[in-house]
């Protein structure tokens, strides 16, 4: 009778952690609102935004011009403000004194409370561009002149910086050298980003992997999700607060050598935005689908809403963040000629009891 209670019993066990599994996966998101931001007037197209929650709503940025790689090129910002988009506000260019130079891929990161940080590229192209930031006291509504980063740090590439809870902050970058060859690395500061220290995650040549996302995990784990050439995402993990990384390995989730983001929770589960399609020949394929997905631990992902599903078009580059009210915030390209957000709710979500003021990721 004691070893049949004991079967019993490990089935038992079985069977909960089993429930509480799918418990996991039980979980959906409500469409609340959506946005566009276009302004064709001051571009024709525009790309590769970057959202996140200020102290009075939401501010957002993005590169516009004739089309990427002109020179005109620039960076704009909106505010979220009576429940829409501000006109788009052009806060930074390329120009030099001899040459105007297209700028890109803008990304707005919370230093403090206090401090945001947009950080940016320009150059001729993702082969030789360099990196440059300004900063704003006051919501976004002003900034600083831009600042050349350090020789050899680019900052982020496309995705938002994250500070550990040390106060270490990584911020995900990569490199394009050339069109065969990409590679991935952080850029790691110890002093809220007056320095920073370039560490590689390891690839294989063949493997082409850039724009990276990075999420947080108990134990000072850390998951970076790589775009890659593989028509899957890539991943890498850290175990020491992102001194050293492991050699990228596949996932499930399939992918078209498109942008990727994703986010940490304040339940500490995770959602990522990703096409869901293979590549093709060209380099806008499979770019007319866009999905949201669901994790609780980062290894196993379920795709919980289409949030784009087109015979043609590009939904692209998304950004992702929750802000402290607990709703989701995505914004992505909208067929280059308009920036699209969306408000979610999640079905079933453990909101924290305290998140912080401002989570950077």
């Amino acid at each position: 009778m004691k070893k049949v209670a004991f079967l019993i019993t490990c089935v038992a066990i079985l069977l909960i952690g089993c429930q509480q599994q799918a418990k996991n996966y039980d979980i959906s998101a409500q469409l609340l609102a959506e946005y566009h931001i276009f302004d064709t007037t001051q571009y024709a197209q525009c790309h590769a935004s970057s959202i996140i929650e200020t102290n009075e709503g939401l501010l957002l940025s993005f590169f516009g011009g004739p089309y990427e790689r002109h020179p005109n090129v620039s960076i704009y910002t909106s505010v979220f403000e009576n429940n829409n988009w501000s006109k788009p506000q052009m806060v930074a260019d390329g120009k030099t004194d001899t040459i105007r130079y297209p700028t890109w891929n803008p990304v707005l990161f919370r230093n403090n409370d206090t401090l945001i940080t947009l950080y940016y590229k320009a150059g001729p192209s993702p082969n030789d561009w360099w990196g440059l930031f300004m900063n704003s006291d006051n919501e976004g509504i002003t900034w600083t002149k831009p600042q050349e980063l350090p020789k050899g740090i680019l900052g982020p590439i496309r995705n938002k910086p994250v500070r550990l809870p040390s106060g270490v902050i990584l911020s995900p970058s990569s490199t394009e050298p050339n069109h065969e060859l990409w590679k991935s690395h952080v850029e790691r500061s110890t002093d809220n980003g007056l320095s920073w220290q370039k560490i590689n995650i390891p690839s294989p040549d063949s493997v082409k992997v850039i724009q990276p996302t990075l999420l947080l995990y108990p134990n000072n784990r850390i998951q970076a999700l790589l775009r890659s050439n593989q028509n899957v995402i890539m991943e890498s993990w850290s175990e020491d607060e992102g001194l050293t990384w492991s050699e990228v390995q596949a996932t499930t989730i399939r992918h078209p050598n498109s942008g990727i983001d994703a986010t940490s929770l304040f339940s500490g589960a995770k959602l990522l935005v990703n096409n869901p399609m293979k590549s093709g020949k060209s380099w806008e394929a499979g770019r007319n689908q866009l999905d949201l997905y669901f994790s609780a631990d980062g290894k196993e992902w379920k795709s919980i809403l289409q949030l784009e599903n087109e015979t043609e078009g590009e939904f692209s580059y998304p950004c992702i963040i929750q802000s402290r009210d607990g709703l989701i915030h995505i914004s992505y390209t909208y067929n280059r000629t308009k920036i699209k957000h969306l408000v979610l709710r999640l079905s079933k979500h453990a909101l924290s009891s305290s998140p912080s003021p401002h989570q950077s990721n």
